[in-house]
């Protein structure tokens, strides 16, 4: 394809090699050169960007994958983009498969929505579209100002199991906390394989306790067990009676579906602390399941994440290539990565062309 001709750029805003080979597999795909462009960082910590081409009324895909240095990468991307408005490029749309800070997109006692934050600053630095994949949440597209395309990883998944899983068709698929259940439903419907569903777990950074809705008041105890009043300053209306809140009790760990005999299939969104995918694994293997594997879009493997995973009861960990996680790789032979290049390099061309994204979303329902 003539790049000159074809009225878009695709540029890499990532300062690290490790970080661009996505970049490359796109472009390799799109047929096209990348953008000439500099990206760096000063021997103050200070990020710099450089375009060395003309941009003007063009179209510009900018490419960004976020590496463990996250708040360095959001920098890259920001200064980019601004980069590329004040070179007056006609539309900036970025391409993060994997959209940082996404776990934070829920109020938190007194902290913020972080999510927001950031959806707010990447429209102000000249952003007009995003393509990303596997939201932790899909109402996070609804922070955001311009079009958002949520694209899904789970195609690739799905054929990775039907491929390279043993005998899959004895496979249950798990979700290892309620909250999961939704993403387990779906692959299961699609594989017509089993369901089961792990509960009991702590789930701190889920928890409704962490909303700021239950603040505790101030108590003082009256000398009955059990019986306690709020203080003056946080004493009711005269008159008015508020209910207690019984607190809540962590229940055992309980796994709701038969998995003896069978190979465990765990399926979550982003798997970074392994803590709770390795307990899961245990207690799959105490109810008698043969063979676990994970299954997750992000694999951000975070701390010793590859070490815990080896002297696990975890078989296998399959991820996909949207945040590069070979130094994990080369720690740990269990895990795997399916390249999910193809479809974001559909998603550059359809957009690009003016074509439909429907196809790119079909047989996906809305609660998928």
């Amino acid at each position: 394809m003539n790049v000159a001709k074809s009225g878009y750029r695709v540029f890499s805003a990532n300062s690290t090699p490790a970080c661009t080979e996505l970049a490359k597999k796109i472009t390799e795909r799109l047929g096209v050169e990348p953008g000439k462009s500099v990206v760096y960082q000063n021997p103050n910590r200070e990020t710099r960007v450089e375009i060395k081409e003309s941009v003007r009324g063009q179209t510009i895909f900018i490419i960004q994958t976020i590496p463990r240095d996250v708040n360095t990468a959001i920098m890259e991307l920001l200064i980019m983009a601004y980069a590329l408005k004040t070179s007056c490029a006609k539309n900036i749309i970025g391409v993060i498969p994997y959209f940082p800070y996404s776990k934070q997109c829920k109020m938190r006692k007194r902290g913020s929505i972080v999510c927001k934050l950031l959806a707010s600053m990447l429209a102000k630095a000249g952003l007009t579209h995003i393509i990303t994949m596997d939201l932790h949440q899909k109402e996070i597209q609804g922070f955001f100002s311009f079009p958002v395309d949520n694209l899904r990883a789970s195609p690739f998944l799905l054929q990775y199991i039907q491929e390279e899983v043993p005998d899959y068709r004895n496979a249950i698929i798990v979700a290892k906390s309620p909250s999961a259940a939704k993403r387990a439903q779906s692959f299961a419907e699609r594989l017509r394989l089993g369901l089961a569903v792990m509960h009991g777990e702590a789930q701190c950074s889920e928890s409704d306790m962490a909303d700021g809705r239950h603040s505790p008041p101030c108590v003082r105890n009256t000398g009955h067990p059990g019986l306690e009043l709020p203080c003056k300053q946080h004493a009711p209306f005269p008159g008015i009676e508020l209910p207690i809140m019984m607190a809540k009790e962590k229940p055992p760990i309980t796994v709701v579906g038969d998995v003896g005999g069978r190979i465990a299939i765990i399926v979550d969104d982003i798997i970074d602390d392994v803590e709770d995918f390795v307990a899961a694994a245990e207690i799959l293997k105490e109810r008698g399941a043969y063979k676990i594997y994970i299954m997750a879009t992000h694999g951000l493997l975070s701390a010793d994440a590859p070490r815990l995973i080896e002297e696990s009861a975890i078989d296998e960990v399959v991820v996909t290539n949207t945040v590069p996680h070979e130094v994990q790789k080369l720690q740990c032979p269990k895990i795997k990565t399916v390249d999910v290049s193809m479809i974001l390099a559909e998603a550059i061309r359809r957009i690009h062309n003016g074509e439909s994204m429907a196809y790119l979303f079909r047989n996906i329902t809305v609660d998928d």
